[in-house]
């Protein structure tokens, strides 16, 4: 399936970022850590934290996308983010859950995926929003 214009979009900045300093810089869109002065990253994450960090920009992404978009693919948006394979298939070629287990979902009544109203815990479409 291919992603809407606006879901490529945002998986072409998550998987253009450095995600190795988020944890010590409020970074630009477009920040590139090669350009920086010696020395002024003393610590980075280690590439395995540094995709931890483009895991979780890809769930709240995709959270928004997929509420609005009834046809958005996570697991396509997820590869487009450059996330690994390794999160992304299991060992027998198939999808793996991973994506899908980090969205706030539910099945509706006629068998399509719902998602959760973006920046409200528990609340679905329709349902009454309680503070």
């Amino acid at each position: 399936m291919t992603l809407s214009r606006l879901a490529a979009q945002f998986a072409a900045e998550i998987n253009q970022q450095d995600w190795s300093d988020a944890h010590i810089r409020a970074d630009r869109a477009g920040h590139r850590r090669d350009r920086d002065r010696p020395g002024s990253a003393e610590k980075v994450l280690s590439p395995a934290e540094a995709e931890k960090v483009k895991i979780n920009a890809a769930w709240v992404t995709a959270q928004v996308l997929g509420y609005n978009d009834s046809n958005f693919d996570p697991h396509e948006f997820f590869k487009a983010c450059g996330v690994s394979d390794q999160w992304l298939w299991n060992r027998d070629g198939q999808r793996s859950g991973f994506v899908a287990a980090g969205l706030r979902t539910r099945t509706g009544l006629a068998g399509e995926v719902e998602y959760q109203v973006p920046g409200m815990w528990g609340c679905w479409e329709g349902a009454p929003i309680v503070d």
